[in-house]
């Protein structure tokens, strides 16, 4: 079939159901839930799905708020990923509400194409809960989740629409000193003082950024540091994110990271213990092909898009999954302005009639990219080649 033509009948079968689509992502706005506690927004999208013919298990791989939909037979299965998770105090400050509702559109609308053309082909939409730090796909991929599975992909909000310019690994570490108490002004020779520990592990970074590569960044807050000032605190703590865009980089910078902590309890006579925070995320892969094809997409939709100069410094628990199988993780602009993600502009954007509108044409560009390669086995295979032999 003609490209351009596939990409009309795609966005008339989205535009058929507008009003679906859309309630969905105000009802998931209105409603913002935290990361495994997705419960309305799971039953939503289950319901929908079911609704539309999609054979729906939920819950799945494992997690009460995750789902797997499916639909068609024969050939070779694509898959649409769907998130839903919220922000504390900011609710959908990163615009989940909008990711869900793209990616059943985006299912609904290749899976009635392949029907009407007598396609062969099986489309799955998956719904992934926690990416907000609480690593959903990671703990879904090790319940085995992209098995038959050949691609894989979804779309994120944005101020701007571009590409999947890839993400950073990240891992994640919480640090406690442990020292001595001691009245600061009676008697300090006998406290250790635990937040001056952590003081030095913040300093020990602070010099060791000059020497950081491109691809690196690392950030840190104070989560405890004493009750109050005359007396010495015997326990203080921190948390820091380490990423970097190359694993290699991220196995140094673990050393060099721990090797600080140990530091800075040596100088200050305390102990310590590291613990990771959360499950650590991958960098992402972006598959050439597949963002080629949706940037044209993006382009005769009228979606402006634009090539970033660098890549992404974010991190995204989709970096495991575009480890595993051929995928992108390309944005849609939902602003007329540069805007901050995790934001309350971010959020009331995300909750806007433009965002809407941008993402029912993101949800066009998403269908075209997974019905091409469902149907054109040239796409296939340059989908195959672009995501190298480990992964064909």
């Amino acid at each position: 079939m003609d490209v351009e033509k596939s990409l009309d009948e795609l966005k008339s079968l989205i535009g058929k159901h507008q009003a679906e689509y859309e309630t969905l992502a105000r009802n998931i706005w209105e409603t913002p839930e935290l990361a495994f506690q997705e419960k309305n927004a799971c039953r939503l999208q289950v319901e929908l799905l079911s609704d539309l013919g999609f054979q729906v298990t939920s819950p799945y791989a494992g997690l009460e708020t995750a789902y797997l939909a499916a639909v068609g037979e024969g050939g070779h299965t694509f898959c649409y990923v769907a998130e839903y998770d919220a922000l504390p105090d900011l609710g959908h400050g990163c615009g989940h509400n909008l990711i869900c509702a793209a990616a059943i559109a985006a299912g609904r609308a290749t899976a009635d194409l392949l029907r009407l053309h007598h396609l062969p082909g099986r489309v799955l939409v998956m719904g992934t809960p926690a990416e907000e730090s609480g690593g959903g796909k990671v703990r879904m991929l090790a319940e085995d989740c992209l098995d038959g599975v050949d691609a894989v992909m979804m779309v994120h909000p944005s101020w701007r629409t571009t590409p999947d310019t890839g993400s950073t690994a990240i891992r994640r570490f919480d640090i406690e000193f442990f020292g001595k108490a001691a009245h600061a002004a009676g008697a300090p020779e006998l406290g250790l003082n635990a937040l001056d520990a952590v003081m030095l592990l913040f300093n020990g970074i602070n010099a060791w950024r000059q020497q950081l590569p491109e691809n690196a960044r690392i950030h840190g807050i104070v989560r405890q540091g004493g009750y109050a000032p005359n007396i010495i605190p015997d326990h203080a703590s921190c948390r820091f994110f380490l990423r970097s865009t190359c694993d290699d980089t991220l196995d140094r910078m673990e050393k060099r990271f721990r090797d600080i902590v140990k530091g800075a309890a040596l100088m200050t006579g305390t102990t310590y213990e590291i613990r990771p925070h959360n499950v650590p995320y991958r960098s992402r892969r972006p598959n050439r092909k597949m963002n080629e094809i949706y940037l044209d997409a993006a382009d005769r939709l009228g979606m402006n898009p634009v090539i970033p100069p660098r890549a992404g410094r974010g991190s995204s628990d989709f970096g495991d999954f575009s480890q595993v199988k051929p995928g992108i993780h390309p944005y849609f602009g939902i602003a007329h302005e540069e805007i901050a993600a995790h934001s309350t502009e971010f959020c009331n954007a995300a909750g806007s009639s433009h965002g809407n509108a941008q993402m029912l044409k993101a949800a066009a560009a998403m269908a075209q990219v997974g019905y091409r390669f469902l149907t054109d086995a040239a796409v296939r295979q340059g989908v195959l080649d672009a995501a190298g032999p480990e992964k064909n």
